[in-house]
């Protein structure tokens, strides 16, 4: 069942989506496969510190982040990867490594990678291993209204 918080946001809004189940999995590319689907189109949430303020990126699971293009984006001095130490207690619903990219629902900053934004839909963990949500890429936007740049690169 996908984390309260987010269902009942996307219920609220009328928001059509649909839920799927998979094999557990911990890395964003066996999820796009153990899911079936594309890599393109499955969002990964990285978490980062701007300028020491937690933030979430999201980009797709085939990509990297660059942390100099969010840097950019984000006008910031500094970015850094965040650890799991500092993080996991944000999400109390949700598997570690597997919150939605739904950081205003958290009080923190959305930026997603403007290759992202060119898919009608995308996919993205729903606070578990085995879950995700499905949803149109306008819905996500209008909800999450995050700062759309380039911050990601193509795995080689």
């Amino acid at each position: 069942m996908p984390i309260k918080k987010l269902k009942a946001l996307l219920e609220a809004e009328n928001v059509k989506y649909e839920t799927l189940s998979h094999s557990p999995t911990f890395t964003a590319q066996e999820t796009a496969a153990s899911a079936h689907v594309p890599g393109k189109e499955l969002a990964k949430t990285v978490m980062v510190k701007i300028d020491g303020k937690m933030a979430m990126a999201v980009l797709p699971a085939s990509y990297r982040l660059d942390f100099e293009l969010l840097k950019a984006a984000a006008k910031a001095r500094e970015v850094e990867l965040a650890t799991e130490k500092e993080f996991r207690d944000m999400f109390p619903e949700c598997d570690v490594g597997a919150m939605p990219p739904f950081g205003n629902l958290y009080g923190m900053d959305v930026f997603v990678a403007e290759r992202l934004a060119e898919d009608e839909e995308i996919a993205f963990n729903a606070g578990s291993h085995t879950e995700l949500i499905r949803l149109s890429y306008e819905d996500f936007e209008r909800l999450v209204m995050p700062t759309v740049a380039p911050l990601a690169r193509g795995l080689d």
